[in-house]
């Protein structure tokens, strides 16, 4: 154990300082990277998750720096140009076991980052690494838990899982409004969560200029939203009557979550956005084009696998030339992946 520091706390420091959560600086969110100086990353949105866990887990008198921990780590996989990308390697890794981004953040974490003299991967505690598994299912994959085979996860995986959610509804409306391809009026129409907040910040503050009242609006939202989390989740922990984190993942479902009222609200959100932002032209066809290169890349690496980076290179042996392909693909920046095309002239 660390003189001063929690296991959770070093846990978070060995994340931050791994080289996988530096290279989340320059990989899609939603927006191609480098589109706007003002628009997330990968990075600044898991620096968000991570702040939204630690006031959620605090509130509710949760291991905060568990919950921080879990955050920090939850993207580390991420293929880039976000959810095409890794949609991408999937497809191009189906008959050699798949991609998914939570099981390849769990990867880097246990094996891929090597940086200490006695052991693979950052050594983090169990705890932190099951939270990185919270979207498996057991039915589909009984066999790719590594051990995780709990009903449910902890309360600290499940506030981050609800933080990532809370985050990035809140930042893509800022990001979508900023980037001018959302319109508020159609957004009022459309989306109740927006026109009653938009209402609430009026009748509080009055007029403001266009920017300063959709910056209080975002804020109001990422606030009721947390309140309601803190709020439906402290009932449903008590009525559980759970007094342990064992009680807790042999319970049958979650226990953080939103009201049957703010789920259905962020439904219709949700819709709206997939229709209006992450489908919208401007979006989708620079990441079609990105995809283009990711394949051309991978066949490529096939063909001249003495062209990848010398650790995966070194893994051919133990995991075969496809994985260790998509190790390296994975791990690029959506820059290096422009630049490495180019650098092979395909």
């Amino acid at each position: 154990p660390h003189e001063w520091r929690t296991d959770y706390q070093r846990d978070r420091d060995r994340i931050t300082h791994s080289r996988a959560f530096r290279r989340l600086e320059y990989k899609t969110q939603v927006f191609l990277n480098g589109t706007g100086d003002h628009l997330r990353t990968r990075l600044t949105h898991t620096i968000e998750v991570a702040a939204v866990s630690r006031n959620i887990a605090r509130a509710l008198g949760l291991n905060e720096d568990l919950a921080e921990a879990i955050a920090l780590a939850h993207d580390l996989g991420h293929s880039p140009f976000g959810h095409k990308g890794e949609y991408a390697l999937n497809d191009l890794m189906k008959e050699h076991g798949g991609f998914e981004h939570n099981r390849q953040s769990l990867r880097i974490v246990e094996k891929l980052e090597q940086k200490y003299p006695h052991h693979p991967g950052l050594n983090l505690t169990w705890e932190t690494r099951e939270g990185l598994v919270k979207h498996f299912n057991p039915a589909d994959h009984p066999s790719k838990r590594d051990g995780f085979d709990a009903k449910s996860n902890s309360l600290e995986a499940q506030v981050a899982n609800l933080a990532d959610e809370i985050t990035y509804y809140s930042h893509d409306l800022d990001d979508g409004l900023d980037s001018n391809l959302l319109d508020e009026e159609d957004l009022k129409t459309h989306v109740q969560i927006w026109r009653n907040t938009d209402a609430e910040v009026r009748t509080e503050h009055g007029a403001l200029d266009t920017e300063t009242r959709h910056y209080a609006i975002i804020r109001r939202l990422i606030n009721s939203q947390v309140h309601d989390v803190v709020e439906t989740s402290g009932r449903l922990i008590a009525e559980a009557g759970v007094q342990s984190a064992d009680d807790v993942r042999l319970h049958d479902g979650d226990l953080i979550r939103y009201s049957d009222t703010r789920r259905t609200a962020n439904l219709e959100l949700r819709e709206y956005l997939y229709e209006n932002l992450y489908y919208n032209p401007v979006v989708h066809k620079p990441n079609l084009r990105a995809i283009k290169l990711l394949e051309a890349l991978f066949g490529h690496y096939l063909e001249h696998p003495e062209d990848i980076g010398s650790q995966s290179r070194a893994r051919i042996e133990t995991v075969g030339l496809h994985r260790a392909i998509c190790d390296y693909l994975s791990g690029m920046t959506d820059r290096y992946v422009a630049l490495e095309y180019e650098r092979l002239g395909l």
